[in-house]
């Protein structure tokens, strides 16, 4: 183990059961780097957090938390659906007292990782992104930047559906996420099926029957490119291959500049191969998964995270 020199903590933000956090939190500790988790899972049943007026008074389970070098956010599973989250018993005996206990914690833990932002420390990502990341945002935000994305309609309008759909393919998903993505048929766009809109809105968008990339940027590089193989329309849990490849340039500085766009310190970005043979912005997600990545395309994004946060903990204490 590397002896830790004079740093200063790296902050992670999700759950200690997250495969994600606990080998950030390993790596960071061979750097020689402390890992403080705040458990988010556990917030507020067991992880105990308490903030004052004073800008730098927070303390963590009873301690004192110092200012940190930087801040890994993972996520706050801050709703009753949220991966990882067993709050079926609670919405069944009461659903809006449990819904209010949600809302009041994700709003003390982002006032917790907001208080670190205002005082310039590294977050990956800034709160400052928030607003962006949607999809809805991002992708109109991506498309006024002259990047190159799919043609997309999220709507709960049936009528404006059957308009989009006239005489192309279209695929659907959620405007969230959390189901796959499918193709849609003329059974789709019965008055019965496009009822259901009355639910809630769905997206539409071009369908593009091209290969799948992901990349990863982290602070203004590139440190992976990977080509995604599978039959599947959406390719997760159907992968069957993952290889890395090095981008086109051109396509490079594309990513480069979405990122900016976004405002992302971190980020793993999706593209899609239209008809055309196009490569298209599909997402940038905030909050990326990647140690499958790494494990089957022989990348090393984990280390690149792990030496980026490990740099900021020392400079900070410089």
């Amino acid at each position: 183990m590397t002896t830790r020199s004079k740093t200063r903590p790296v902050l992670l933000v999700g759950s200690r059961d997250d495969a994600h956090v606990s080998e950030v939190a390993r790596r960071l500790e061979a750097e020689g780097v402390q890992a403080i988790v705040v458990d988010t899972l556990a917030f507020p049943q067991e992880t105990r957090l308490s903030l004052t007026d004073d800008l730098e008074s927070i303390s963590l389970d009873g301690q004192r938390l110092e200012r940190p070098g930087a801040v890994y956010l993972r996520g706050y599973h801050s709703h009753p659906i949220t991966f990882g989250v067993d709050a079926r018993e609670a919405m069944e005996e009461d659903w809006r007292t449990t819904l209010v206990a949600f809302r009041e914690k994700t709003t003390l833990l982002r006032g917790l990782v907001g208080r670190w932002e205002a005082m310039g420390v590294p977050i990956y990502n800034p709160l400052a992104a928030d607003w962006r990341t949607p999809k809805p945002v991002q992708l109109a935000l991506l498309a006024h930047a002259g990047l190159p994305v799919p043609r997309t309609l999220w709507t709960n309008e049936p009528e404006a559906v059957r308009r989009f759909a006239a005489g192309q393919r279209v695929a659907y998903k959620p405007v969230e996420g959390g189901a796959a993505t499918r193709e849609l048929g003329p059974e789709d766009l019965t008055d019965a099926r496009l009822g259901a809109l009355e639910s809630a809105p769905v997206t539409f968008q071009e369908l593009m029957p091209g290969e799948d990339v992901r990349v990863y940027v982290l602070d203004g590089k590139i440190i992976a490119s990977l080509r995604i193989l599978s039959s599947a329309l959406d390719f997760r849990q159907n992968e069957e291959r993952i290889d890395a490849f090095e981008l086109p340039p051109e396509v490079a500085r594309q990513c480069l500049r979405a990122t900016e766009v976004v405002g992302l310190r971190w980020t793993g970005m999706d593209l899609k191969r239209d008809a055309r043979g196009t490569l298209r912005f599909l997402e940038l997600n905030a909050s990326p998964m990647f140690l499958g990545f790494d494990a089957r395309a022989g990348t090393d994004i984990l280390g690149h995270l792990v030496r980026t946060l490990a740099r900021s903990a020392r400079s900070a204490a410089s």
